[in-house]
Order: structure tokens, then sequence, then C-alpha cells
């Protein structure tokens, strides 16, 4: 079975955040930044196929889930939730060294 995985507006701002920071920290280094977005895109790609393979993000819920998205020396996470059989909403993205979603 396959998800249909789709994006909350604040987690398409997310993306346009993350990658915004990469080109204001490393001096417009685009294909940095084209990388992280590839690396978020790949990994949010694999929960087309099995959303339930991801660690949960509370305990008292097994829909709501995060994704490690290994990238350089740390890495991004996206929080997402399981909506029904066929769907899946990514809620937030951020940076592993962010405090934490917003």
């Amino acid at each position: 079975m396959r998800y249909a995985v789709r994006f909350t507006v604040e987690a398409e701002e997310d993306l346009i955040r993350l990658y915004e920071f990469i080109l204001d920290r490393d001096e417009a280094d685009w294909s940095l930044a084209e990388s992280a977005l590839e690396a978020i895109r790949q990994a949010i790609r694999s929960l087309e196929q099995s959303p339930f393979s991801f660690r949960k993000a509370r305990a008292d819920t097994p829909f709501l889930r995060e994704l490690v998205i290994p990238f350089g020396a740390s890495g991004y996470v996206a929080l997402f939730e399981i909506d029904h059989s066929r769907c899946v909403t990514v809620l937030a993205v951020r940076h592993q060294r962010e405090d934490d979603y917003h």
C-alpha cells in the first residue's frame, strides 16, 4: 500500500526557512542548500511505503512520528502524522540542533 504524503503550510515554511538559513550562513552556497533539500525529499519519500517504521514522537499515540534525516554532521527531523491508511501529513521539519518544533 502506498501512502500519499502532504505538507502543512507550516512544514512548507520550515523547508524555506531551512534552505534560506544555509544560504545566509554559507555565503549563498546553492549546492549545499540544494543537497540538503534533496536529502529531505529522499527521506520523505520513504513515508510513502512504511510510515509506521519510524519512531513515535510521543508514547501516547502511534500516529504521531518522527523521521530522522541524516545530513552532514547532524541532519533534520520531520514530524509527521499518519492520518489514515492512505495519507501522511508532514507537520514540521527542523534541524536537529534546533531546540524543538515551533
